[in-house]
């Protein structure tokens, strides 16, 4: 059993204010984009767990390995699992690779041990592992508020070529929230209405969406914000960072464009792009 874990993107990042259980309140937009990992599950006699890649945990810090005995404890599953990832979203890159995989593993093993198990519920296994998660069960696009669990579909046709930059760096989301000055109050931003009608202007665009925490982001890893500016001075009518970082994305109105974006970039970044109105796939 093969499955994709898509990336997203957040359009636009709010942080609302510091909650009482020391998390953050925030207001955001995730979208998924043409960039995946794959999660291969299959039967096995005993639990085994491998990756592509190098210095990703393969204990109780692994999400895959949270979303396995999550399943099996509640599902009171015996038989063991092989779990293989082949990894290519960068890490610390604040596009949700990690949930993913968490839930593409969640997704997998619903089917391979043939529980049917809804939708509804998977979401709630999802959550207990983090607060992003339950938003891949799901995919497309959605506004999330909260600490990023509560969701609200939304139908967004972007009819831009995203470029999607990661350079070698990992920004970690606990130091951004650690250093990042609040200043909102609590008080929601309207990006939930404003979006798909900015999304028509990239003027308006630039108006109506930012990231919260680019500030710090930027002066502590300058080469971030040098691919935001590298990708608006290639053509982009808009560019953002996502999540903490340390990716960036930026907008363009033709393939051209955005395929000579790419081409600017050294080969240690991680590039990719994404066609307009994609739809993620699972065969």
């Amino acid at each position: 059993m093969k499955l994709y874990a898509y990336a997203k993107i957040n359009l636009g990042l709010y942080i609302l204010g510091k909650r009482p259980d020391e998390y953050h309140d925030i207001e955001t937009v995730f979208h998924e984009v043409d960039l995946y990992d794959e999660i291969t599950v299959t039967h096995a006699e005993t639990d085994r767990f491998e990756c592509s890649m190098e210095n990703i945990p393969t204990g109780e810090g692994n999400l895959c390995i949270q979303a396995l005995r999550l399943l099996r404890a509640e599902q009171k599953i015996e038989r063991g699992v092989h779990i293989a990832l082949a990894k290519n979203i960068p890490i610390g890159a604040g596009l949700g690779g990690g949930s993913s995989d968490a839930a593409a593993t969640l997704v997998a093993l619903d089917k391979l041990w043939n529980l049917n198990l809804s939708r509804d519920v998977l979401c709630g296994y999802a959550a207990k592992i983090g607060s992003d998660v339950p938003f891949f069960i799901r995919g497309g696009s959605a506004y999330a508020r909260g600490r990023g669990e509560i969701l609200e579909s939304l139908r967004l046709e972007i009819p831009f070529w995203i470029v999607l930059v990661t350079p070698p760096v990992h920004v970690s989301t606990a130091w951004a929230y650690r250093h990042l000055k609040v200043r909102r109050n609590g008080i929601p931003t309207g990006i939930r209405t404003e979006l798909p009608h900015a999304l028509k202007n990239p003027v308006l665009l630039s108006q109506a969406v930012q990231n919260d925490f680019e500030e710090i982001v930027f002066a502590q890893y300058p080469v971030i914000h040098d691919i935001k500016f590298a990708l608006l001075h290639a053509g982009a009518s808009f560019a953002l960072m996502s999540g903490s970082g340390s990716s960036i994305f930026g907008l363009y109105d033709n393939e051209a464009a955005a395929r000579l974006a790419v081409s600017n970039f050294p080969g240690d970044h991680t590039v990719s792009i994404t066609t307009p109105f994609f739809n993620a796939r699972n065969d």
